[in-house]
């Protein structure tokens, strides 16, 4: 069966991808969510290779420091995705200047609290307290407050959880557009933002909202001593997730009745994986994890017309049945680097089923020590594997990180498309 020729919106094309229905074209996510992106420190470079005037360079994702991808990059590689939260910080004052670690001027957003200590930044909460450290040397933050590290969780009822959250970088230095309150004003606020963006653009529009089940008591406890936990307290632990649950279930009810209607998709966040599979096994995911996820991509489902998205690193071939049974439509990044992940057996195995969002350039080999034309090649051989059938939507496995090179960049877009 050939290709559907005639012309698609993009929205029209996710929506395919989605539905698992062939389209026109191959759909192409580029920063449309915080793991599909550009590093700050090359986007200028970017701009200069696809001769594209220069612009302010603008860092939305402090901690893994990302820029803004503008509307002539989207343009110019067909991108058929864009972030809720590029309707917001529309207004230049709205950022505030910075620099990144390579001495170039940029912006940030005016809301996050930054604080230079000798050659260290800092990101701070709003007590000022230091959440994270972007050492001299580094490119990135690194997490360096964890606020329930010293509790004994054996006996702990947990029942400050909700101030725990205002301690740890990942949960609150908030990208554009998470940055407003959950309160009447700011739901007013993003309400009207996320629609007036909808009406701007034929991109499919991603709403980050998180609710990561299994992450998140990583950066309360440290990974080490959760992981323990799951073992040894296993009833404790439950406790603490339903704890946990419940207020993600408040927000995520808030949050949908503001933006539900102006989005297609729904981002949540959990890596459950890492380079040689699950970081737990099956049944302990089945038994700890999955039931809050079930309830909470379900709901999704029943407060608005949208597709749920788990952002999930790693090898995770062992958990993709409990996933698409819990009701994820969509799995990105597909490392396909890690064990069990291969396109054609996860294309085979699960294709009909969940939309492989990813797997489309392996970020950690190819991308940035390949040659332009390798890169080209090993992307027209991923897209063979993905395509068929639907079910798939180009993104490279993660950011495009500081050190690749901008040809390569542009020649992992430029192929995505051509035979």
């Amino acid at each position: 069966m050939g290709y559907n020729q005639k012309a698609m919106t993009s929205r029209e094309r996710i929506c395919a991808a989605l539905n698992h229905q062939e389209s026109d074209l191959i759909p192409v996510d580029f920063s449309g969510h915080r793991s599909s992106g550009i590093a700050a420190l090359i986007y200028s470079d970017l701009r200069k290779h696809l001769k594209l005037p220069p612009k302010s360079v603008r860092v939305y994702d402090m901690i893994q420091q990302l820029a803004v991808v503008d509307e002539d990059v989207l343009d110019r590689f067909g991108v058929d995705t864009v972030e809720m939260g590029r309707g917001f910080l529309t207004e230049e004052e709205a950022w505030k200047d910075w620099v990144l670690p390579d001495g170039t001027p940029c912006k940030i957003p005016y809301y996050i609290p930054i604080q230079k200590q000798g050659n260290d930044w800092f990101l701070l909460n709003s007590k000022g307290q230091k959440l994270a450290v972007l050492k001299k040397s580094s490119l990135y933050f690194e997490q360096t407050h964890f606020p329930l590290e010293d509790r004994d969780f054996a006996a702990d009822e947990f029942d400050d959880l909700e101030e725990a959250l205002a301690q740890t970088v990942w949960t609150d230095v908030a990208s554009p557009g998470a940055h407003l309150p959950l309160n009447d004003k700011g739901l007013a606020e993003m309400a009207e933002k996320a629609r007036k963006f909808r009406l701007s653009t034929d991109r499919a529009v991603i709403g980050l909202f998180g609710g990561n089940m299994f992450e998140i008591p990583q950066m309360l406890f440290r990974m080490d001593q959760y992981l323990v936990y799951l073992s040894l307290y296993p009833d404790k632990t439950l406790r603490f997730s339903e704890k946990l649950c419940a207020l993600h279930m408040k927000n995520l009810e808030k949050w949908l009745a503001a933006v539900g209607p102006y989005i297609d998709i729904i981002l949540f966040g959990d890596d459950l994986g890492g380079q040689t599979g699950p970081l737990i096994s099956p049944q302990m995911y089945r038994e700890m994890i999955k039931p809050f996820h079930k309830k909470l991509w379900m709901r999704a489902k029943e407060l608005a017309d949208v597709k749920v998205m788990l952002h999930c690193c790693g090898g995770v071939r062992e958990l993709m049945e409990d996933l698409i049974d819990a009701g994820l439509d969509a799995i990105n990044p597909v490392q396909i680097t890690a064990k069990g992940m291969d396109p054609g057996g996860l294309k085979k195995d699960f294709g009909d089923r969940i939309t492989l969002w990813g797997g489309g350039c392996d970020t950690r080999d190819v991308l940035p020590h390949s040659s332009p034309e390798q890169v080209a090649a090993h992307v027209r051989e991923q897209v063979d594997w993905l395509r068929p059938k639907g079910g798939f939507v180009f993104q490279q496995v993660h950011n495009i990180l500081a050190d690749v090179p901008t040809e390569n960049a542009a020649a992992m877009f430029d192929a995505i498309n051509k035979p």
